[in-house]
Order: C-alpha cells, then sequence, then structure tokens
C-alpha cells in the first residue's frame, strides 16, 4: 500500500475502525426519508461520530460544507430500484471524477453470484487498479447475491470478501450471516479490514446487537446507511454505533450514549 493510500484511509476511519454512512440510495431509490434534506442528515450523522459519508459524484457540493471534517467517498457505481435489473449496476463515475469531486476514497459495488459478476469484477479490478495508481483506498461492496445464494450465508460472505481482496481492494463492505460466531470465518478469510451492511431498519435495539455482533465476530465495523439516515435521530443511533465500534461499548451503554435507551 503506498503512503497517498495509507493518508487517506486514515481520513475514513478512527484507529483503523469505520463508521461509514453511504447515502448513495438517491440513484436507487430517489429522495427517500433522510436524503431530501441531505446536508442536516450529513451534519447530524458526522456530529453523532460517523467517520466518513459516501454518496455520489453529483452530490459532493451538498456535502462538503456539512461533514464536520470527516472524510468522503464517491461511489462509481449504480442502478434503480425501478429499472429492469437492480442488481446491475452500472459505471457512474471514475476515480479521477471522484478526486474532482473531494473524495478522499472510492467505492465500487459487486454482486457475487449474480449473472452481472464477471463485468463487476472487470470494473472492479480496473477501478483499484486506477485508485492504486493514484493513491486512493478503494471500498468493494462486494454481496454474495445470486438466484442460489443466500446473502447471510457465512461461506458465500467469506467468498465475496476474499475476491474483493484478491482484487485489489482496501477495505471491504458485505452482508452480515446473522451473529458473530457465523461472521467470524468471514473476517478470517481475508487481511482486509470488513465492514457490515445494514440493510433495512431495525429497532434501535436490533441495531446496536448487530454492531455489536458483527465487532465481536472481527469486523473493522459498518458501511450503514437506512439504519442511520433514515432514523427518526440519525445523531443519536451514530452515536451509539459509534460508542460499540470506538469505545467497545456493550449494547445497554451503547444505546444510553445515543439517548436511546427505553426507561
Amino acid at each position: 500500500m503506498n503512503t497517498g493510500t495509507r493518508a487517506r484511509l486514515r481520513r475514513i476511519s478512527t484507529d483503523d475502525r469505520y463508521l461509514i454512512v453511504p447515502m448513495d440510495h438517491g440513484v436507487t431509490m430517489g429522495p427517500v426519508k433522510g436524503l431530501v434534506d441531505i446536508e442536516s442528515t450529513i451534519d447530524a450523522v458526522t456530529d453523532g461520530g460517523a467517520d466518513a459519508v459516501l454518496t455520489q459524484k453529483g452530490i459532493a457540493p451538498r456535502v462538503h460544507d456539512s461533514k464536520n471534517g470527516s472524510g468522503y467517498i464517491v461511489h462509481l457505481n449504480g442502478s434503480t430500484n425501478i429499472g429492469p435489473d437492480e442488481s446491475d449496476k452500472r459505471r457512474t463515475g471514475t476515480v479521477e471524477a471522484a478526486l474532482r469531486a473531494g473524495a478522499d476514497a472510492v467505492s465500487f459495488h459487486i454482486n457475487v453470484g449474480s449473472e452481472y459478476e464477471p463485468e463487476q469484477m472487470t470494473d472492479l479490478a480496473r477501478v483499484t487498479e486506477r485508485a492504486d495508481e493514484l493513491g486512493v483506498p478503494t471500498l468493494a461492496m462486494a454481496y454474495a447475491r445470486g438466484p442460489d445464494i443466500e446473502e447471510d450465508d457465512p461461506e458465500a460472505l467469506a467468498h465475496a470478501v476474499r475476491l474483493a481482496e484478491e482484487l485489489g481492494a482496501d477495505v471491504v463492505k458485505t452482508g452480515y450471516s446473522g451473529d458473530g460466531d457465523s461472521f467470524a470465518p468471514v473476517c478470517a478469510g481475508s487481511r482486509l479490514p470488513v465492514v457490515i451492511a445494514g440493510g433495512s431498519r431495525g429497532t434501535d435495539r436490533q441495531t446496536v446487537e448487530m454492531v455489536r455482533g458483527a465487532m465481536d465476530g472481527g469486523a473493522a465495523g459498518v458501511s450503514m446507511g437506512r439504519s442511520i439516515f433514515q432514523h427518526d435521530d440519525p445523531g443519536a443511533i451514530t452515536r451509539a454505533i459509534a460508542a460499540v465500534i470506538h469505545d467497545d461499548a456493550n449494547v445497554d451503554e451503547a444505546l444510553r450514549r445515543g439517548g436511546l435507551l427505553e426507561a
């Protein structure tokens, strides 16, 4: 890893732990709750302890004045949920465009096991090669998704994570297997920092329990979107998750720090 990549990784993490809030969902889902006034959401989550936020390049002008010194990641592919196939992620930018937008890192989504895997593998390999040349970290969003794949299957998740390392990523995001014991082999199969996706929102306790379990299984953090940015208080849930990731808090203590523990 070159000096530039190492330096930029520090901008999107704290002590090698990651609390990333992706908000690129406007491409996929449109201007949903939490993304209409994205400036306020970014301000809340970064004030709450997020290490970095992630968007598509066109939202960059709305990011920088609101991110409170946190890192910024630009996502380089996407699809919509009203198109013919949401799994068919297409290129939306380049590493150079991300740098012009003020990014500290780039990210790229690949559905391992889908019919689009071959093209997405090729594109991810090209992104990591160019990013390495420019000293820019790549976050690979490597999901196990295909017609015959259970998305929380630890073996499939481990395969997706290892693929990301093999193709040159610096950090990898994947799905969660459901508990720390089953997630441990997913993390052990690669030397990359592994962060988990959040998926659709659960209760506050379910969200924090998921983060606690992942960290106990060896995860390096989260890249969690809707569970955070669609929360009624994004800053509060961010503080709770940050307590687990950065302070090793238990579930009740984390909820208490976020002001979310029921009396």
